[in-house]
């Protein structure tokens, strides 16, 4: 029997990158999946990949703005409604936001960043800890970055909100740990997705190829983390496998923030 076999997984950011991996991933192994994110075509194409790799999967799709706490309390009943518990949740949801120095960063897109960043994994962990508590068990993973335990120039929204998922991950696992509830974050580096190709896009509009050329140069590894890395990763803490796995701010960066 896999491990995540008829296991409620919620996934916020699904549509696209780490969501999208993870979502198979966990197919894979058995989880009934509710899928979350602002993109409704994003989401028709998670599923897709998702029944592609897992014929018959089960999926709950829901169009959702993490930002907004109308919304993120939708998503929950939602898939409570469909599934009846939520047994793992993987807070992934979020932006990088634009690369300015801090004084050029201006306070709109500060709020932009940290609305999704940060205050959606706030809501998230609101609204799911509450039906977990109530359950008796339950697993989060929050995403945070590397950015979130180092300092990362040019992106002042991004790494405040980032280092306060860290906050509110350890915060939240010795709140719930007496309730059966675990709740971690991964911390990715340089992985290959949509996101990360639009940061260098930013950085050089002309020649992007070589800025993600010269940026992996730092990485001990050389090369970009897969998002289906970070998808097994995901998948072992959401686990029974993980079971004393609490509080934990997990790098997946090929050794990036070793150096630093």
């Amino acid at each position: 029997m896999a491990r995540m076999t008829d296991r409620v997984v919620l996934i916020t950011g699904a549509g696209s990158g780490l969501g999208r991996a993870t979502a198979v991933q966990l197919a894979r192994e058995g989880a009934l999946l509710s899928l979350v994110d602002v993109s409704a075509e994003g989401l028709d194409a998670t599923v897709a990949a998702v029944t592609d790799a897992v014929a018959g999967a089960a999926t709950l799709s829901v169009v959702a703005d993490v930002a907004s706490e109308p919304d993120t309390q939708r998503y929950v009943d939602e898939t409570v409604q469909r599934f009846g518990r939520i047994d793992g949740f993987f807070n992934n949801a979020g932006v990088e936001g634009k690369q300015n120095l801090t004084e050029s960063f201006t306070s709109a897109e500060f709020d932009r960043v940290l609305a999704i960043n940060l205050r959606g994994v706030f809501l998230g962990l609101e609204k799911v800890l509450g039906v977990m508590r109530g359950q008796g068990s339950g697993a989060v993973v929050n995403t945070a970055s590397v950015g979130g335990i180092r300092a990362i120039g040019n992106q002042s929204g991004y790494a405040a909100a980032k280092h306060g998922v860290v906050g509110l991950t350890r915060n939240s696992a010795i709140e719930y740990a007496e309730f059966g509830i675990r709740v971690n974050a991964i911390a990715p580096g340089a992985i290959w997705t949509p996101m990360v190709e639009g940061s260098f896009r930013q950085i050089d509009a002309e020649n992007p190829d070589a800025v993600a050329h010269q940026f992996i140069q730092a990485n001990p590894t050389k090369r970009y983390g897969r998002a289906e890395e970070i998808g097994t990763v995901v998948a072992f803490l959401l686990s029974d496998e993980a079971s004393y796995v609490n509080a934990v701010v997990l790098p997946i960066d090929g050794g990036q923030s070793a150096k630093y």
